[in-house]
């Protein structure tokens, strides 16, 4: 039997995502690559860490001796796999920088490009 929306979308020439929206790697292109052996590897595309001024402040915290960014992620952000979320609006690019030095500020903001709420 037949996916009905993946034969919708191959009909009309779309696509599905490879990745989850909630992904870091959404809506980046991936490439193959041919190996010596003759083997096809798909891969994922460069992804380039945004501009943390992309992001709204929603609030800084203070890293604690032994916290990492999974367990920041879970407590701030809801799911421990959102921790590259807080290394982006960090511009680390190594996420266990962000949690390395205890005292430094660590910057809470909604996904990159989501506004400010309108104040009432």
């Amino acid at each position: 039997m037949t996916d009905p929306i993946a034969a919708f979308l191959q009909a009309n020439g779309l696509a599905q995502p490879v990745f989850a929206p909630d992904s870091r790697y959404h809506g980046l292109p991936t490439a193959q690559t041919r190996l010596a052996d003759g083997r096809s590897v798909a891969y994922v595309t460069r992804r380039f860490l945004p501009q943390p001024d992309n992001f709204t402040l929603l609030q800084t915290v203070t890293v604690v001796a032994g916290q990492r960014p999974d367990q920041l992620a879970a407590q701030y952000l809801g799911a421990a796999e959102q921790w590259w979320r807080l290394a982006d609006a960090n511009g680390a690019m190594q996420p266990e920088a962000m949690t390395a030095v205890p005292g430094q500020p660590l910057r809470i903001t909604l996904p990159e490009g989501v506004p400010p709420p309108a104040e009432d």
